[in-house]
């Protein structure tokens, strides 16, 4: 399920391959049964729109949430920039070849988030967070030492710069594994199926409606996938850009 969510033009190929085939499955049902009497339609009618409403509903409510955890990562990356350059600044506060080191490392650490961000490759992802990890270490050691020495409130400044910096990683990892849940998927995607099936069902004459029959799997197969690429990180067309740390990064190196 993971894999399938993290490919969102696999998405919209299954689904719209399976959605059509549910129409066809109505209509198969349709002629076997002999057709639909006139006395039932006007009652199917009505189910049949309650269903695709129901269906319009839930794609809106899974294109609101897909958004705001794309919204949620956007923020993470400018509060994360934000939070590197406030402890780079605070570096002064620290004694002059503590300063220097902290400057230095978080140079490298900025580097790192940036690859962080493009990355798509599964193993290479897994080097970043190691090398992350480490710098993380050396981050907080290099400012552990001086306030050890001199616990001030001025060098406290730089050690909870420090703990911003930390934390910020924390937070956009965790709202990159915010994603929508595999069950709210599995309710879309069994709705969908009921409201072609339905669709298929009422079909009068499958002649002379054969191109609007491909009609709401291909718009809905389309929701679909514009929901996948948005809720998807690394494998959509959609994708956060780091632009505030790559001018946080341009800015440092130019400093």
């Amino acid at each position: 399920m993971t894999y399938l969510m993290n490919h969102p033009l696999l998405v919209f190929a299954l689904a719209f391959v399976v959605l059509l085939l549910s129409e066809l499955i109505g209509v198969f049902l349709l002629r076997k049964q002999g057709g639909l009497e006139e006395s039932a339609r006007e009652q199917f009618g009505v189910i049949q729109t309650a269903a695709l409403t129901l269906l319009g509903l839930i794609i809106g409510f899974s294109f609101s949430m897909a958004i705001s955890r794309y919204d949620q990562r956007k923020n993470y990356e400018e509060a994360e920039a934000n939070a590197i350059g406030t402890e780079y600044v605070r570096a002064d506060l620290l004694p002059p070849a503590d300063a220097a080191r902290v400057r230095a490392l978080l140079k490298t650490y900025v580097d790192q988030r940036l690859l962080f961000y493009v990355a798509r490759d599964g193993q290479q992802l897994q080097r970043i967070d190691a090398y992350t990890g480490r710098l993380q270490a050396e981050l907080w050691s290099a400012v552990r030492a001086p306030a050890m020495a001199q616990p001030t409130q001025v060098i406290a400044l730089a050690v909870s710069g420090m703990n911003d910096v930390l934390n910020s990683q924390g937070y956009t990892q965790a709202a990159w594994w915010n994603r929508i849940p595999p069950a709210a998927w599995v309710l879309m995607a069994a709705i969908a199926i009921c409201c072609n099936l339905l669709v298929g069902y009422g079909t009068r004459q499958v002649r002379g409606e054969t191109i609007l029959m491909v009609v709401l799997p291909l718009v809905v197969s389309i929701s679909f996938f514009l929901i996948a690429d948005i809720d998807s990180p690394r494998g959509g067309v959609i994708r956060v850009q780091p632009q505030n740390l790559e001018s946080l990064s341009q800015s440092l190196a130019q400093g």
